[in-house]
């Protein structure tokens, strides 16, 4: 990580500046949650995928510093109303924003960030970077949808998966490389290829977040959360659909009706541990890793190539 944020260290601290800028709000309660949200900040993969991107083909410019600004807005607004949803009360480590301010203020929270993206491309007449973006926030909202009503039906279909996690996840991660590139190179060729690049990574990304749930691992949420909210990931998806008749209708039982059962969710992670559910996802996150390299490798050798390599690397071959 270190060597990524090297390459791109002057960008990453104007972005930051920049994006603190685009925050801040005139209204005193919502300034300090504001602050608080940036006090508490991520990894920031997103904005350097942004970042990264852009640099590959081209000089780091205003442009491409609002993509990144407003690719985070875009994130840490679906984050903020993800944790309502899911009735959340920490987040990296911190409280969520719903558990000290409660749901009302949190939704308003997310509605403002949302808002001061768009008003932050409408403002400067980024309006490719903006549409891009905003048929990620669809697909986002369509993934999540398509995953709860599959997961009431126990949908077993991995064809059902990947079309959730492609739009879920891996929408926002393309649309991130894509802008970025764009920001640059001014080139709707080389967008497009880049945000293949980008999804092929948000998909082993949400992989490899799906294998943490069997894993025992501290990262920062408990083994066998998935389970316990139904939602059918790869290892599981695999195991339902080849291990033997009473096994299965087992699982199915457990996933119905003893879902929050600590002994049953542990008897599902055995299972598929067992079963060869872990090694099946494990083999379909490295090829689309592998596949997102190649993309990568089509362009010219540098020192910002090797560092979104890194960046890849690092994204899928993380502890949590």
């Amino acid at each position: 990580m270190e060597f990524i944020k090297n390459t791109i260290r002057d960008e990453l601290a104007v972005f930051e500046e920049k994006f603190a800028i685009s925050m801040q709000s005139t209204t005193p309660l919502l300034d300090r949650i504001m602050k608080y949200i940036i006090k508490r900040k991520g990894k920031q993969i997103r904005p350097m995928f942004v970042l990264l991107s852009a640099k590959l083909h081209g000089t780091v410019n205003d442009s491409t510093y609002r993509a990144a600004s407003l690719v985070e807005l875009l994130h840490t607004a679906t984050l903020v109303h993800d944790d309502v949803v899911d009735e959340s009360t920490e987040r990296r480590g911190f409280f969520s924003i719903n558990a000290i301010w409660k749901n009302k203020i949190a939704v308003l929270v997310g509605d403002y960030l949302l808002s001061k993206g768009l008003l932050l491309s409408i403002n400067n007449h980024d309006f490719e970077q903006l549409k891009i973006l905003s048929e990620a926030v669809k697909q986002m909202s369509e993934g999540e949808l398509l995953q709860i009503e599959k997961s009431r039906k126990l949908n077993l279909d991995e064809s059902i998966y990947f079309e959730i996690i492609r739009n879920k996840t891996a929408s926002l991660l393309a649309s991130a490389c894509a802008i970025g590139a764009l920001s640059t190179s001014n080139s709707k060729e080389i967008s497009d290829k880049m945000k293949l690049f980008g999804e092929k990574i948000g998909i082993a990304f949400q992989i490899k977040d799906d294998l943490f749930d069997y894993g025992s691992q501290n990262i920062g949420k408990p083994t066998g959360n998935d389970i316990k909210e139904k939602k059918l990931t790869l290892p599981l998806i695999y195991t339902l659909n080849n291990c033997d008749k009473t096994t299965r209708q087992r699982l199915i039982y457990i996933l119905k009706n003893e879902n929050k059962k600590s002994s049953s969710v542990s008897f599902v992670i055995s299972m598929v541990n067992q079963s060869g559910g872990i090694l099946y996802a494990t083999e379909k996150m490295n090829t689309y890793k592998k596949e997102a390299i190649e993309i990568l490798y089509e362009f010219e050798d540098s020192p910002i190539r090797k560092a979104l390599e890194d960046l890849v690397n690092y994204s899928i071959d993380r502890k949590y």
